[in-house]
């Protein structure tokens, strides 16, 4: 297990727990107890817990974690998420891409997948996106301004707008950090859920691309309706009676 995937583990056990002992941490990840209490220091200098005698407590209620820290989550199902997208998506297309762990599991399914023969044009606000795929002659790259966002890589504020208003969009995938049938998609800064509203705003197509583990939460700020999603593609641990809660307001569901 590497160091950020046993912080994203403490985390998620924080989450769940509220509170957790150095003893409990290193058993429950089988690494020693000095192990613990340095990655314990570390995450607290990074304002992701709160340091205790003995332990950690959680810093809040929802964690934002930053996305270098993300990518080993539910890895199997992205894969798969991201397959049935580029599926979605024509010979010389123009695609819409906001940041996010199954976003860019899209965008390099798309790059493999794209037709030398035909230009796939990428718009995005991801910085991390769009450096993977400059270096993918047959895909061109749109990035819109706006101010990096260390946790996800995403250009956020005013200057994004200007971008966003001048290109027409096929269709939008948009990655959530919480989705749910009556509340909508959402995210958990407030100038992320903006520009992504934006986003979806000039597509002709929009499909919300997140694992099981993201339905039915909702995040602090709203990025859109769930009248302004057209699709949703998610894996097959999604309930059935989750599906029938988006299917009965017209959002069709796909489970991979």
């Amino acid at each position: 297990m590497s160091r950020y995937e046993r912080w994203n583990s403490l985390l998620e056990l924080l989450a769940q727990q509220g509170r957790l002992t150095v003893e409990e941490a290193a058993e429950t990840l089988d690494v020693s107890t000095a192990t613990i209490r340095r990655d314990f220091d570390e995450l607290a200098q990074q304002q992701m817990l709160m340091r205790t005698r003995g332990g950690a407590v959680a810093q809040s209620v929802s964690y934002d974690l930053p996305l270098r820290y993300k990518t080993a989550r539910h890895e199997g199902e992205k894969q798969r998420i991201a397959e049935a997208a580029a599926e979605m998506v024509q010979p010389g297309g123009v695609v819409g891409l906001n940041g996010g762990t199954t976003t860019s599991e899209v965008a390099r399914t798309l790059a493999a997948r794209a037709d030398p023969g035909a230009r796939l044009t990428v718009v995005t606000n991801a910085l991390n996106i769009a450096a993977e795929l400059t270096v993918r002659q047959h895909v061109k790259i749109v990035v819109t301004g706006g101010v990096a966002r260390p946790q996800s890589y995403e250009l956020i504020g005013p200057l994004a707008s200007g971008v966003l208003e001048q290109v027409t969009l096929d269709i939008a995938f948009l990655g959530v950090d919480g989705i749910d049938a009556e509340a909508g998609a959402s995210a958990h800064h407030e100038g992320e859920a903006s520009v992504n509203n934006l986003m979806i705003g000039r597509a002709g197509r929009v499909v919300a691309v997140a694992d099981a583990s993201k339905i039915g939460r909702r995040a602090f700020a709203r990025i859109c309706g769930i009248d302004r999603i057209h699709t949703l593609i998610t894996d097959a641990g999604l309930s059935d009676a989750a599906v029938a809660a988006f299917t009965d307001r017209g959002v069709e569901v796909l489970r991979v």
